[in-house]
């Protein structure tokens, strides 16, 4: 496997301050989470099938603010994703190119790290690529071209640019799993716990 099996615990925060909870699953075949912020107001839960090369063949995402309720089911095939976005009456059909990796973002930790185990995979030290985001409060995808760079030579260490002006700065342990990533606005998000699956 691309990434290391199991619970992966998140912490994200903004000078100090803890702002949100994230809480996701790596299996095989499977990626599931959910980020709460702490106050319980605004919950964003992801599931997604996984191929046998470890791309995403089918995403299904949910937004709760409150009383507000939105939720978006994608499926990859050949060079489009295609899905459907319901919130309150209305319902709305997406299609979005895919790049040559056919990777897609649905805003966990995981979806970057899956990216960049495939660029790791593929011995490159810098990658350029369209990658279809989900927004994860609209959950509306989007193609938007991004780029990384290696920034030593163990491999450890990322710079991504998600958007034009948006630098993120990303950290690996050994096992290949972000242990912190920063964004050009201050806000980290850092590994606090890892479970491996038992054997």
């Amino acid at each position: 496997m691309l990434i290391a099996p199991g619970d992966y615990r998140y912490e994200i925060r903004r000078d100090g301050a803890l702002l949100a909870v994230e809480e996701e699953r790596y299996a095989p075949g499977a990626i599931t989470g959910s980020r709460r912020t702490i106050d319980g107001a605004n919950v964003h839960e992801v599931e997604a099938l996984l191929d046998a090369d470890e791309t995403v063949k089918r995403v299904s995402v949910r937004y709760n603010r409150g009383l507000f309720k939105r939720s978006a089911v994608y499926e990859a095939a050949g060079e489009t994703l295609r899905g459907s976005v319901s919130a309150v009456a209305s319902h709305n059909e997406v299609v979005v190119k895919l790049g040559r990796f056919r990777e897609i973002d649905a805003d966990l930790v995981l979806f970057r790290a899956l990216i960049l185990a495939h660029v790791r995979a593929r011995g490159q030290v810098r990658w350029t690529g369209r990658v279809a985001i989900i927004d994860p409060n609209t959950l509306v995808a989007a193609a938007l071209k991004q780029n990384c760079r290696r920034r030593d030579e163990a491999g450890l260490r990322w710079a991504w640019e998600a958007r034009m002006g948006d630098a993120d700065e990303i950290e690996l342990d050994s096992a290949g799993r972000i242990i912190r990533q920063r964004d050009s606005w201050g806000v980290d998000k850092v590994l606090v716990d890892f479970v491996a699956p038992k054997p």
